[in-house]
C-alpha cells in the first residue's frame, strides 16, 4: 500500500541514482528509512538525460532498493536537476506598499518577488528557483521577513536560478515512466547545502563545491542567503578518464584504482608505496609507485578547484568567504580532496557529511548521499509548509524557499 506521506529524494546523477525513503517523525525532524542506488550506466552524460530508457531503468532499480529497505512504498518523488545548463541570476525588484496603514502584507511580499523576477530569459530556459536574498523597507536593508513592518516602498533582492526546459523534461519523462510522480524538482546543490552546511557557515559566507561524477556544483552563501550558483563540466568521471588513458588500463579498473589508491595531494602519499595495476588481455599485471596514480589525479582535481576559484574571483566572492569551503559528493571521498581545496583557496575546508539524526546506518551519512538526503529534507520542510496553510507551491514569500511554480505546473500538465 502507497503511503503519501512518505518522502523520497531522487538523486540522478551522471555516474549513479540514489534514493532515499523518509518520513517525518513525532518531532517533526526527517526519520530516513532507507537508501538505495543504482549505475546510470549510459543513461546521463554531465547531469543532462541522454537516454531515457537507460535512466528510466536506474531510477526504477534505485527507488527499488531504497522501498526494499525501508519496507514501504511511495509514489511521489522530490529530484534533483544539475548540469551545465544551470545559470543563476541576481535581480532586484521594486513596489509600493498597498497595504492599510502601510503595513507590509504577504500581497506586498509576492509583488516585489514577481518583479524581481521579470528578467528576459531565452524560450528554451525557465525559472526554476527564486531565492530571496534580502528585503529593503525604505532604505533599511538588510531585512529577512519584512511581514507586518510599516513602509512605503519595498524592494527585494533575490537570487533566480534557470535551468532548461528540455532537460527538466527529459528527467520527468523518465522518473513518470518508471511509474513515480514527481512533487518538484530541485537544484542539487541547493538541496545539498540544507544537510551539509550550518546555519552558522551561511551566515559567515561559505562555499558549497559538490565533486559529482559529470559536474562539480558551485554555491556560495553570503549572511544567510544563496548568492551564486555555478557549475564546473568537469567531475570524478574525467578523473577516472585520465587514470585509463595514461595507464593504459580499462575503465572499470581505472575506476578501481582511483577508489581504492587514489590521492590528489602528493605530499600524502608515500613515495615507497607501490600499486598494483591489473592485466588487460594477455598482458600480464604492473606495479607502479602510487606517487604515478597521485601524478594524474592531481592536475586534474587542481583544474576543477582552479575553475571554481575563477569563477567566484570574477565576482569578488572569495574574500568573503569567513566559514571556508565545505566539499561534499563523491568526489570529495577522494584522499586529500581537503587538503588540496584548502592549497589551492587559502581557506579552510572541510568534507560535506548529512547533518540528519534519524539515520539508521553510516550509509545514509556519506557525501555521496548527501544530495538526495538534502531533496528528502526539502521534500519534508515543503509539506510543513504547506500543511500550515502557507502553500509554499508556486509561492515567492519569504521563507526562502520559492520557485516558479508555474513551469513545473506547465511541465506535469504537459505530461
Amino acid at each position: 500500500m502507497v503511503n503519501d506521506d512518505l518522502i523520497l529524494g531522487l538523486d540522478i546523477g551522471t555516474t549513479k541514482v540514489c534514493a532515499v525513503v523518509g518520513e517525518r517523525n513525532e518531532e517533526g525532524r526527517l526519520n530516513l528509512l532507507g537508501i538505495g542506488s543504482a549505475p546510470t550506466q549510459a543513461g546521463m552524460r554531465k547531469g543532462v538525460v541522454i537516454n531515457i530508457e537507460s535512466t528510466m531503468q536506474s531510477v526504477q532499480q534505485a527507488i527499488d532498493k531504497a522501498e526494499m529497505m525501508s519496507g514501504r512504498e511511495v509514489s511521489e518523488v522530490y529530484t534533483g536537476i544539475a548540469g551545465a545548463h544551470i545559470e543563476g541570476i541576481n535581480s532586484r525588484g521594486v513596489v509600493p506598499v498597498t497595504g492599510r496603514g502601510r503595513e507590509i502584507d504577504q500581497q506586498d511580499v509576492d509583488r516585489v518577488i514577481d518583479a524581481a523576477k521579470a528578467i528576459v530569459i531565452p524560450m528554451d530556459r525557465e525559472v526554476l528557483h527564486v531565492l530571496p536574498r534580502e528585503f529593503i523597507v525604505d532604505d533599511q536593508g538588510g531585512v529577512r521577513d519584512p511581514l507586518d513592518m510599516i513602509g512605503i516602498r519595498l524592494e527585494a533582492e533575490v537570487h533566480i536560478v534557470t535551468c532548461s526546459v528540455t532537460s527538466a523534461q527529459n528527467l520527468l519523462k523518465c522518473i513518470n515512466r518508471a511509474g513515480y510522480r514527481v512533487q518538484d524538482i530541485v537544484l542539487e546543490s541547493l538541496a545539498a547545502s540544507g544537510v551539509v552546511l550550518s546555519p552558522d557557515e551561511k551566515e559567515l559566507g561559505v562555499l558549497l563545491i559538490d565533486l559529482g561524477g559529470g559536474t562539480t556544483d558551485v554555491l556560495v552563501f553570503l549572511d544567510g542567503a544563496p548568492y551564486h550558483t555555478g557549475v564546473v563540466p568537469l567531475g570524478g568521471e574525467q578523473v577516472t578518464s585520465d587514470l585509463s588513458i595514461m595507464l593504459k588500463t580499462p575503465r572499470e579498473a581505472a575506476e578501481r584504482l582511483k577508489k581504492e589508491s587514489g590521492c590528489c595531494f602528493s605530499s600524502m602519499v608515500d613515495s615507497l608505496e607501490e600499486v598494483i595495476i591489473p592485466g588487460v588481455g594477455s598482458w600480464p599485471s604492473a606495479s607502479i609507485p602510487r606517487q604515478k596514480i597521485c601524478g594524474i589525479i592531481q592536475p586534474r582535481m587542481e583544474e576543477i578547484f582552479g575553475l571554481v576559484r575563477e569563477q567566484l574571483s570574477r565576482k569578488d566572492y572569495l574574500k568573503h568567504l569567513t566559514g571556508g569551503i565545505v566539499i561534499t559528493g563523491g568526489g570529495s571521498l577522494l584522499p586529500g580532496a581537503q587538503e588540496l581545496a584548502m592549497n589551492i583557496f587559502n581557506l579552510p575546508a572541510r568534507i560535506g557529511l548529512p547533518i540528519v539524526e534519524g539515520a539508521p546506518n553510516e550509509e545514509f551519512l556519506s557525501p555521496q548521499a548527501a544530495t538526495a538526503v538534502g531533496l528528502a529534507a526539502y521534500g519534508l520542510a515543503e509539506k510543513e509548509e504547506y500543511n500550515r496553510g502557507r502553500g509554499m507551491r508556486g509561492k515567492e514569500g519569504s521563507a526562502g524557499r520559492s520557485k516558479g511554480g508555474g513551469f513545473f505546473k506547465w511541465i506535469k500538465e504537459f505530461f
